[in-house]
């Protein structure tokens, strides 16, 4: 099983890209938005997630863990498959993922293409109070599998992508979420209380979302 590449961008596609890793080719479906963000001749590495199936074998790619842990946990939600996960990774963020599903929000889920009022509700419904998935980690606590591997090869001449390996408010929520944890709150509902709190305060750090938070678990 393939769970990372690191290698040149060869070629690209509508909804592939191919990407050369010591000279063997690998095709890769990727969403929209990472497509737009490959570029031929370029250095990239992505995480993976590698589909076996009796017709076919397919690798999907992804610029951070948290995108690949989405898309498969996605595909739990009955009626969602893979080319659905793809465009709500496109409409959604991550982050924003794991927001709409705290806070139940079918409307986020709606925004991708494909994905009907009747299909939102039911990934809104089925996701609201559960844990976010699980990322793949490497031995080094807090480091990802990419981040591992990139530190391990730094000889190798291949550019890394340029956005950060994880969205920029991850952090902030985390922290938020442990604290009121700390605090005496249960996970779901630290969880549901961040999320509220990062939709009121887009962007701001754990400090400013811990207090926000304590706010909505006061009313």
């Amino acid at each position: 099983m393939i769970g990372m590449l690191k290698g040149v961008v060869l070629a690209l596609g509508d909804d592939e890209a191919v990407i050369d890793v010591g000279g063997v080719g690998y095709l890769v479906s990727v969403g929209s938005r990472a497509l737009s963000r490959l570029t031929i001749g370029a250095g990239v590495t992505l995480h993976i997630e590698t589909y076996v199936r009796e017709d076919a074998f397919r690798l999907f790619g992804f610029f951070t863990e948290a995108e690949r842990a989405w898309f498969v946990r996605l595909q739990a939600v009955q009626g969602v498959g893979a080319k659905h996960a793809l465009a709500l990774l496109d409409a959604v963020s991550a982050s924003g993922i794991e927001t709409a599903a705290a806070l139940g929000d079918a409307s986020a889920f709606e925004r991708a293409k494909g994905v009907g009022r009747k299909l939102a509700e039911r990934i809104a419904v089925e996701l609201k109070g559960k844990a976010p998935p699980a990322r793949r980690r490497s031995k080094t606590a807090g480091e990802t599998l990419v981040e591992a591997l990139a530190d391990s090869d730094e000889a190798t001449p291949v550019s890394a992508p340029s956005a950060p390996e994880a969205d920029t408010d991850d952090t902030a929520r985390d922290v938020a979420i442990s604290a009121l944890i700390n605090l005496g709150y249960g996970e779901s509902e630290a969880r549901h209380a961040v999320a509220l709190a990062i939709t009121a305060n887009p962007g701001s750090g754990e400090t400013l979302l811990i207090r926000a938070a304590l706010k909505e678990l006061a009313r």
